[in-house]
């Protein structure tokens, strides 16, 4: 799994990829939740996850539940079919604010 957070203006960018599941579910569980700890809304780019579990799944889920807790921003960001099959199978893609842009996800934040 790749995870890097970078600094954008106004918000964190994380950006997701490879395989997601229960090996690395914890280092991304962290990296959300640091992020989100300095108080920055946060965009997950989802474009290059190749594979996602449930673990990957409730990382996500505790990012979300912990961003509306400190009423930040939290949104998805270009997700892979892989990724979106399994938020729709899950029906999280009716609870995520899904994005296809950053400039999208900086108009909610006005």
């Amino acid at each position: 799994m790749e995870c890097t957070v970078r600094s954008q203006t106004g918000f964190d960018l994380l950006e997701l990829g490879g395989e997601v599941d229960l090996q690395f579910s914890h280092k991304l569980r962290e990296t959300i939740l640091g992020s989100l700890k300095t108080g920055n809304p946060l965009l997950i780019d989802m474009a290059k996850v190749s594979y996602i579990d449930s673990s990957g799944i409730a990382s996500l889920v505790e990012g979300f539940q912990t961003a509306k807790t400190s009423k930040l921003q939290y949104g998805l960001l270009n997700i892979s079919n892989a990724a979106m099959q399994v938020l729709t199978l899950t029906r999280l893609d009716k609870i995520f604010d899904l994005h296809s842009s950053t400039d999208q996800f900086k108009q909610k934040l006005q």
